[in-house]
C-alpha cells in the first residue's frame, strides 16, 4: 500500500551500481542496489548484512506490537536506509519495467536516505521535528534476520509550525517565510504524517493502520493537538485507511496538484 506522496524527480543518469539480492524468509525477495565501496553516496557506516536488533535492545523505544510485527521508531542507519529503499520501490512500482529503473530507484533511495537523516536530526524552516517510523518483523527464536529483511513498512511523523494566517496546512498559497507567533499550549504547531509505505508482499496485514496508531500516540505524547495527512484524490484505499484510523477531510475539494487534506483531533 502506498498512501503517501513523493517529492523528488531525478536525472536520467547515475553512478554504476551492482545488484545485491536479499531474501524475505523462504518465499519473498527484494533486489537492492549497492554502489561500489569507493562511491561516496552510501555512507561507510552502513552495513547491509547487519543483523536485526533483538527485542531487548529497543525495550525503551515507543512501539506498537501487533501480530507478527512491531511498529517503532527507526534506530539504526540501516533501518533509515531500508525506509528510503521502500519509498523508492513504491515510487517506481508502476514503472518497474522501465529501462534503468533499478538505477533510478537507487538514486531515489540514496537521496531520500540523506534527506531523511537530515530531517530527523535538525529543524528546517517550519519543520520543527521529524521522526521515522518503521514496521519490523518480530524476533523469531533460533532465527536471525538482517535489518534489510526485517523492515516491512515505513512512515514519517513531523512536527510543523503554521505559517502566519494559516488555520490548516497549505491554506496560505502565497510563499512566505513568516511563521505563526507562539501561542499557549503549542497551538501554533501541528503534527503531520507523510511517506506511508508498506512492502508490496506485506500489504493487507494491518501494518499501515498500526503505524498510524503509533504515530497518533507519539504525536499526543509530545503535546500535539492536531494531526494532518495529504492523500491523492485518486487514492481511495489510502483515504479509507485514514478514515479507519480516525481521520476526516478538511475539505473534499482537491488542491491544484490533486491532493486532499485529512486531519484528526488528538
Amino acid at each position: 500500500m502506498v498512501v503517501g506522496h513523493f517529492r523528488e524527480n531525478f536525472p536520467l543518469s547515475y553512478t554504476r551500481c551492482r545488484t545485491l539480492e536479499t531474501h524475505w524468509d523462504d518465499t519473498q525477495s527484494i533486489r537492492h542496489l549497492s554502489v561500489p565501496s569507493n562511491d561516496d553516496s552510501v555512507q561507510p557506516e552502513l552495513t547491509f548484512n547487519r543483523l536485526q536488533l533483538s527485542d531487548e535492545e529497543y525495550v525503551n523505544t515507543q512501539k506498537c506490537s501487533f501480530g507478527r510485527y512491531i511498529a517503532r521508531l527507526a534506530i539504526l542507519n540501516e533501518e533509515y536506509w531500508m525506509a528510503a529503499w521502500l519509498r523508492a520501490e513504491a515510487h517506481w512500482e508502476a514503472s518497474a519495467n522501465t529501462r534503468h529503473a533499478e538505477i533510478f530507484k537507487m538514486k531515489y533511495a540514496d537521496q531520500e536516505f540523506k534527506a531523511l537523516k537530515k530531517r530527523c536530526s535538525r529543524q528546517d524552516g517550519n519543520l520543527l521535528q521529524s521522526f521515522c517510523l518503521v514496521a519490523v518483523k518480530k524476533e523469531v527464536k533460533n532465527m536471525k534476520r538482517t535489518v534489510l529483511n526485517s523492515i516491512v513498512g515505513t512512515m514519517d511523523l513531523s512536527v510543523r509550525q503554521y505559517l502566519q494566517g494559516e488555520t490548516y496546512p497549505g491554506e496560505i498559497k502565497k510563499q512566505t517565510c513568516v511563521l505563526a507567533n507562539k501561542q499557549p499550549f503549542d497551538a501554533h504547531k501541528y503534527a503531520y504524517i507523510s511517506n506511508v509505505v508498506v512492502a508490496k508482499y506485506a500489504r493487507r496485514r494491518g501494518i499501515a493502520l498500526n503505524m498510524l496508531s503509533l504515530a497518533t500516540h507519539l504525536a499526543t505524547s509530545i503535546g500535539m493537538k492536531k494531526l494532518y495527512v495529504h492523500v491523492t484524490a485518486a487514492n481511495k484505499p489510502g483515504q479509507e485507511l485514514y478514515k479507519k484510523g480516525g481521520f476526516k477531510f478538511v475539505t473534499t475539494d482537491a488542491s491544484s496538484n490533486g491532493l486532499l487534506l485529512m486531519w484528526m483531533e488528538l
